[in-house]
């Protein structure tokens, strides 16, 4: 065992590196409001606060307890604050430099996301334990350091990465589905390409060390005719480098890609100016930028996160006064944005060829939202597990999204925090309540992705950009490789373990989770898994360009705001655009309601397969499972039925047996789900 101190130590499944602190025995784990509770031991170690349920009482059934069972766990960078009570004085938030004058009755742990861990004592023979381990957690919470993102550095060498992709297999994923492309191997980018039909596009190591942009992944898709000795030419004009590349191709024709701002210093020259308008068109039709201008910032969604964490908390607000307190935070108001300005994209690329760019200042933050939430409404393959999977992979770990900063586990920086993964969590969970059967996974699986986040022991969301991930975590033996089941192992033969493969990711779902509760994450009735090319699995009607674009030239260039497109030179060409003004389309709710256009005009029916959700007020609605889990009347549990879900259920049942009877006699197959037995 790590860290033995003093004494024996109970077992624990500890970390490399990871020291047990404190510990206390006979604990209990209160489960909700009244007497419910499960005795175990709370163990304090140097990266995490662990409550270990005693035999016969764990919170899941016997012998099916995953070896990193996390729901009761919580990393020490993740706790926000602390509260010691006992029923002779007000409670105490603890800190590193405060003095508990007093043996604590209940220690009340508030984390990052949202969740509560309520550890009562007993009077019998735990004052002593419990006063040194919340002394212990509240030390430790203050000198606790984030395992990965340990700052830049050289990542993998050239030889080192050719011998993973050469040495890598083709696995499967759970139930035989398609495997989860984790994209740092050449392979996985050509095999996402080639599924998506993308032609006219290419894979470029360009980046293969990280020289032209350390924060980009290795591998960037470009047009086919652009080479890399002019793409080069592109890089300088680009903040942090992060030049146009493309994330998802439409079956009709047309593609969505993102980029950083432009350089305001540049000053392309004439080959500039050709290499950088033939990266961003990409031989299509006009080009389309839409920046970030619509959504909230990153101050504004730090902010409201703060105000709907303080309101979460038992008796923030009167009962009264709840809901007008929930709409005073905004966070439902920026929910409603990036769903609009989602949906706003997705009609255009569905309804017209063109090339549209997202751009953002640092192409680090809302651009992985937005590209997200655009490929979830408009390709159904991103929707099953394998697909969001590997789209979250692509998006945001490979796009080089500051996980550690933003999500506030980085002491030296804590103005950098702002979840904007979590926000985009939960626009994913409002399409998922708004289209359940459109969806293969389920609220179980986005609240397990919305606490991986918080994990020290995956590496998916410890690092930066790839360039950290390959310079992996704490320095280890270069010749072995860690998995938490079975400790440190020697590799095969041949096979070095590379830096970025000391810890599992975080789709590794049976380290953590049982197959019981793993089985709660897909939606039986949700999108079959496809992997196919988009236009095979869903068919798309295509237009040409002069009928997707009347009056507009190829060479065009307009800007995306509010449903209109306005004309918007490049920073490089000189002259003011024509004054005129191309309306392309009606507001979100109007898109979702199927009504007129501001013409009066009916709006044509979305392309199949592309999703509109509602953004109206009443649509958008608190994620209740994942932020009220922290009132005490609330707590169930993360996979314990509630009764909204059920309803949900029911609703979904009651919808597909009435399409069911509606298909008739002569397309009800024998070997239907729905079919009745005979």
């Amino acid at each position: 065992m790590n860290g033995e101190r003093g004494g024996s130590r109970s077992a624990f499944p500890g970390l490399p590196g990871e020291v047990v602190l404190e510990e206390a025995a006979g604990v209990r784990l209160r489960c909700r409001e009244g007497d419910g509770s499960v005795p175990g031991t709370l163990v304090c170690t140097n990266l995490r606060v662990a409550f270990l349920a005693a035999p016969g009482h764990g919170v899941q059934p016997p012998g099916s307890v995953a070896p990193l069972q996390s729901e009761h766990n919580v990393a020490l960078p993740c706790i926000r604050k602390l509260v010691a009570g006992s029923s002779f004085t007000k409670p105490k938030v603890l800190t590193a430099a405060s003095t508990l004058k007093f043996i604590p009755e209940e220690l009340l742990i508030f984390c990052r996301d949202f969740r509560l861990l309520r550890f009562h004592f007993h009077e019998n023979g735990l004052a002593p334990q419990a006063y040194r381990v919340a002394n212990a957690i509240a030390q430790a919470r203050e000198t606790a350091t984030w395992p990965g993102d340990s700052g830049d550095g050289d990542g993998r060498s050239r030889a080192e990465a050719k011998a993973e992709e050469e040495e890598e297999e083709e696995g499967e994923d759970e139930e035989g589905s398609a495997p989860t492309l984790l994209f740092e191997s050449l392979r996985d980018w050509e095999k996402e390409l080639k599924r998506q039909g993308a032609a006219g596009w290419r894979v470029s190591a360009i980046n293969e060390r990280f020289d032209m942009a350390p924060s980009l992944p290795r591998y960037l898709w470009v047009p086919s005719g652009l080479l890399d000795h002019d793409l080069k030419r592109t890089f300088a004009h680009f903040e942090e480098r992060r030049v146009p590349r493309l994330c998802w191709h439409h079956p009709g024709g047309s593609d969505l890609l993102r980029s950083a701002g432009f350089h305001a210093a540049s000053e392309p020259g004439g080959e500039d100016v050709r290499c950088l308008e033939a990266l961003l068109r990409a031989g299509r039709g006009p080009c389309v930028l839409a920046d970030a201008a619509e959504l909230p910032t990153l101050a504004d969604i730090q902010l409201a996160h703060l105000k709907l964490w303080a309101l979460c908390l038992h008796g923030a607000a009167a009962e009264e006064k709840w809901l007008s307190a929930l709409e005073a935070t905004r966070w439902l108001d920026h929910v409603r944005a990036c769903l609009r300005k989602a949906v706003e994209v997705a009609s255009l690329l569905a309804g017209r060829r063109c090339c549209v760019l997202l751009q953002e200042p640092s192409d680090r933050d809302l651009n992985c939202l937005l590209a997200s939430l655009v490929q979830l409404l408009a390709d159904p393959h991103a929707r099953t597990l394998p697909g969001f999977q590997s789209l979250v992979q692509r998006e945001w770990v490979a796009a080089g999204h500051p996980f550690p900063r933003r999500l506030g586990l980085r002491r030296d920086s804590p103005r950098e925090e702002a979840p904007v993964f979590p926000l985009f969590l939960d626009c994913t969970w409002q399409l998922v309540r708004q289209f359940p059967a459109a969806f293969g996974f389920t609220e179980a699986y986005l609240l397990a992705l919305h606490d991986s986040g918080f994990l020290p022991y995956c590496g998916t969301f410890l690092f930066s950009c790839q360039r950290q991930r390959g310079r992996g975590g704490p320095q280890q033996p270069r010749s072995q490789t860690y998995t938490p089941v079975n400790g440190w192992w020697d590799p095969p033969p041949g096979r070095g373990g590379s830096a970025g493969s000391r810890l599992p990711p975080v789709w590794d779902w049976a380290l953590r989770y049982s197959p019981q509760q793993r089985a709660r994450f897909r939606n039986p009735a949700g999108v079959p898994s496809t992997v196919g090319p988009p236009d095979t699995a869903n068919p798309q009607t295509t237009g040409t360009p002069a009928d997707a674009w009347p009056g507009a030239g190829a060479g065009d260039v307009f800007a995306l705001a509010k449903g209109s497109l306005c004309p918007q030179p490049f920073p490089w060409r000189s002259g003011r655009p024509p004054p005129r003004l191309l309306r392309w389309a009606p507001s979100l709710e109007s898109l979702s309601e199927r009504g007129g256009g501001s013409g009066g005009s009916p709006v044509p029916a979305p392309p199949r397969g592309l999703l509109l959700p509602c953004a109206a007020g009443p649509s958008v609605r608190l994620w209740r499972r994942c932020y009220l889990r922290g009132l005490p009347e609330a707590q169930r549990g993360r996979f314990a039925p509630s009764p909204a879900g059920l309803a949900e259920e029911l609703t979904l049942l009651q919808d597909r047996l009435s399409a069911w009877q509606a298909q008739g006699p002569r397309t009800r197959a024998a070997g239907s789900p729905l079919a009745p037995s005979r």
